[in-house]
């Protein structure tokens, strides 16, 4: 909160549309029965760690990169969904992967991975 202009009382911070912004993020809470991460975090963590050069690894950055290779993997599969529906097949192939990784600049990281 920011204090208003000249009588110090706090009010909320104003996005640039003039309304109250956004609370900021919150950490992952464990609520009963509400799964955050498809990933188990059990085995992003044995992952993590098995990285010679990570000593530590903490819970909020486990789950952060647990999120984020669902993310990829989602993406990666979309496009190369994509590319299976341009062959009029439904069913993924490891050709329509080749072919999102070599038509999608963002996966070009990849290439020759799958050789």
């Amino acid at each position: 909160m920011a204090a208003a202009a000249g009588n110090g009382t706090p009010r909320e911070e104003e996005g640039p549309s003039g309304e109250a912004a956004a609370p900021p993020p919150q950490a992952p809470t464990s609520a009963p029965g509400a799964r955050l991460s498809r990933l188990p975090l059990a085995r992003v963590k044995a992952l993590v760690k098995a990285d010679p050069d990570v000593t530590l690894a903490g819970q909020e950055a486990i789950f952060i990169l647990a999120r984020a290779a669902e993310l990829f993997v989602e993406t990666i599969a979309k496009d190369a969904y994509c590319c299976a529906q341009q062959g009029k097949r439904k069913t993924l192939q490891r050709r329509d992967l080749d072919n999102a990784i070599e038509a999608v600049d963002e996966f070009a990281f990849l290439e020759g991975t799958l050789d």
